[in-house]
């Protein structure tokens, strides 16, 4: 299927599809004429990768998780490698919420002087 039934069957941009390719996340053949052509595969692809996006993981870390998902869900197969890597994404998380928590009190704590 070309790019833009892919982007149709999917609810994804164009634009954000030629992105994940560029990430190395989506892959494409080349008509002779040059236009990209995605096999029946690439819908569940572009599906987990949604989900992994979702899960606030960046193209990097989902380039690796890719290989151990199954499923529309993407659903992981925990690889020895991907825990790992998942237990680093959930404590930079954490560390995160943490620092928006602090900001977020000294914010309040402005407000709550003026009362």
């Amino acid at each position: 299927m070309r790019i833009g039934e892919l982007a149709e069957r999917t609810g994804v941009s164009t634009r954000l599809l030629r992105y994940y390719e560029e990430q190395g996340l989506l892959t494409a053949a080349r008509d002779s004429n040059g236009y990209r052509s995605f096999g029946e595969d690439a819908v569940v692809r572009v599906r987990q990768i949604r989900r992994l996006l979702a899960a606030g993981l960046n193209t990097e870390v989902i380039s690796s998780a890719l290989e151990c998902a199954s499923g529309e869900e993407a659903h992981l197969e925990l690889c020895p490698e991907l825990v790992g890597v998942l237990h680093r994404e959930l404590t930079a998380m954490d560390d995160r919420i943490g620092a928006l928590q602090r900001r977020r009190s000294t914010l309040a704590g402005y407000l709550s002087v003026g009362r």
